[in-house]
C-alpha cells in the first residue's frame, strides 16, 4: 500500500520549494491536488525548451499531482476554495507576504473552515523579525544563511552552491514539520500551522560550519588547510576541505579533464595502507613510516604535501580506477560525478535515481527518482499534469459537484481569467 494514501492536500505553492516538498508527499501516496491560478504555476512556462509544452522546470517538481484551476479573485472561485479547505488534510502555500491575508484566508480563517487541516507556509525569512517583508530567493537564502560565506576558495569570492539548498532543502523541511503536524493531529483533532524560512532551513544544513564558529572562540582550526586562529570570528572559505575531523580533498585524476577529480578523505586508520599502497609505486617505499605524516597532527600540519603526493599518484589513474583501487583499502572516496556521468551511471539507474516518463505534450524526458525508500510502500512515479487537467475530477470526485453545477461555476469564471477588457 502507499504510506500516505487517504491524506489528502491542496498544494497551491509554485515554483520550488513548495512542489518539492508536496510531490515528495505524492511519491509517498498522499493526493496532491495542485491549485493553481488560471494562468498556471509561473515555471510551465520559464526556461521552456519544447514549445508550447510545460517546461522541465514544471514536470520535474509536479508528478503524481492532480491540476485544478480556480479564480481566487472570483467569489464563486473563493467557494471553492473554501470547500477544498474542508476536504483537504494539509494546504500548503509559499506566497510572498501578505498574499494570503489579501485574498482572505489567513491561519485563523483556515482554522476557523477546517479545525483539523494542518497549513504548511515557505516563507524567505519567516513571518516574524526584522526581514519578514523582504522577499527571498534560492540564492539569496544561501547568501542570508550562512552558506555562500563559507562556501568557494579563501581569497576568491563567495560561491553559491549547485545544490539548491535554499529551494529543496526548504521544502524537505517542511515535508517533516508537516508529517509530524499530521501525526500530533491524529492524536488531538487539531490542525497546525507549520511555517519554514528558507533562511531558517539554510542554517540547519549549515550546522558544521556554526560548530567552527563556536570553535573558533577556543581554537584555531587544524584541520582546515587556510590559517585559522583563535577569536577570528567568521569561519573562512576553504575550498574543498572537508570540514570534518579528518582531511579530504578533490584530487585531479587522468585524462585531467573538468571533472576528471576524486574527492578523497584520509583518515587516520586508513592513512598506514594509503601510503603503503602509493609509496612504491611513487618511489616512496618508506611513506608509510616518514615521520613527516606519521600522526593526524603532523598530517593536518604537512597536509599541502600529502595531497600532493597523492595527486601524483591519482594522475596515474582514472577517477573510476581510483575509486576502484582506494575502496579496496577502505579509503572513503568518490569520483565528482557529473550530470552526463549520473545520467547513464549503472548505480543510478538501478536504484531508480533517473527515471524514464512520457508526456503528453513533451514526449520521453527523465526525471530525478524518488531518494526516500520504503520498503513495504515504494514510490510509482507518474507525470505532472496539464494545467487544470483535473478540475472536472476533482470538482466531481471531492466536492461532489454534479455536471450542472460545475458548468455553472465555469460560466460565472471560478475557474479561468475574466476576459480582458477591449481597449
Amino acid at each position: 500500500m502507499e504510506a500516505l494514501k487517504g491524506i489528502r492536500i491542496l498544494d497551491m505553492t509554485h515554483v520550488q520549494a513548495g512542489p518539492t516538498c508536496s510531490q515528495l508527499l505524492a511519491w509517498m501516496g498522499a493526493d496532491v491536488i495542485k491549485l493553481e491560478p488560471p494562468v498556471g504555476d509561473a515555471t510551465r512556462g520559464q526556461l521552456r525548451d519544447v514549445p508550447n509544452a510545460d517546461s522541465l522546470y514544471f514536470t520535474m517538481l509536479n508528478c503524481n499531482k492532480r491540476s485544478i484551476t480556480v479564480n481566487m479573485k472570483s467569489p464563486d472561485g473563493k467557494a471553492v476554495f473554501v470547500e477544498l479547505l474542508k476536504k483537504c488534510d494539509i494546504v500548503m502555500e509559499n506566497f510572498g507576504p501578505g498574499v494570503l491575508d489579501r485574498f482572505g484566508f489567513a491561519w485563523e480563517k483556515v482554522h476557523e473552515i477546517n479545525p483539523r487541516i494542518v497549513m504548511g507556509s515557505i516563507k524567505g525569512f519567516g513571518s516574524s523579525g526584522p526581514y519578514a517583508n523582504f522577499k527571498a530567493y534560492e540564492n539569496v537564502a544561501q547568501a542570508m544563511g550562512g552558506a555562500m560565506s563559507t562556501t568557494g576558495v579563501p581569497d576568491g569570492p563567495p560561491f553559491v552552491a549547485g545544490a539548491q539548498i535554499g529551494d529543496t532543502g526548504t521544502g524537505l523541511h517542511l515535508a517533516i514539520g508537516l508529517l509530524a503536524a499530521l501525526r500530533q493531529r491524529d492524536r488531538t483533532g487539531e490542525g497546525q500551522y507549520v511555517e519554514v524560512a528558507m533562511m531558517d532551513g539554510i542554517m540547519n544544513l549549515c550546522r558544521v560550519k556554526w560548530r567552527d564558529h563556536q570553535r573558533l572562540i577556543r581554537e584555531s582550526l587544524a584541520e582546515y588547510s587556510v590559517a585559522t586562529h583563535q577569536g577570528m570570528g567568521a569561519v573562512p572559505r576553504a575550498g574543498n576541505d572537508s570540514g570534518g575531523g579528518q582531511l579530504g580533498n578533490a584530487i585531479r585524476c587522468n585524462p585531467g579533464g573538468t571533472n576528471d577529480f576524486i574527492y578523497v578523505v584520509v583518515q587516520e586508520a586508513v592513512w598506514d595502507a594509503l601510503a603503503r599502497r602509493i609509496g612504491p609505486e611513487l618511489g616512496l617505499p618508506d611513506l608509510a613510516t616518514d615521520p613527516k605524516f606519521a600522526t593526524i597532527d603532523n598530517r593536518r600540519r604537512y597536509q599541502n604535501d600529502m595531497w600532493e603526493i597523492i595527486g601524483e599518484f591519482a594522475l596515474k589513474h582514472g577517477k573510476r580506477e581510483l575509486m576502484g583501487i582506494l575502496n579496496e583499502i577502505n579509503v572513503p572516496c568518490g569520483p565528482i560525478m557529473s550530470t552526463e556521468d549520473l545520467a547513464n551511471d549503472e548505480h543510478v539507474r538501478l536504484r531508480e535515481m533517473y527515471v524514464e516518463l512520457d508526456h503528453p505534450q513533451r514526449g520521453k524526458w527523465w526525471n530525478v527518482g524518488m531518494p526516500i525508500k520504503l520498503s513495504d510502500s515504494p514510490a510509482r512515479i507518474e507525470r505532472s499534469p496539464l494545467l487544470g487537467e483535473h478540475t472536472d475530477e476533482i470538482l466531481r470526485e471531492v466536492l461532489g459537484y454534479a455536471d450542472e453545477q460545475i458548468v455553472k461555476l465555469r460560466n460565472a469564471g471560478a475557474f479561468s481569467a475574466p476576459p480582458k477588457k477591449a481597449a
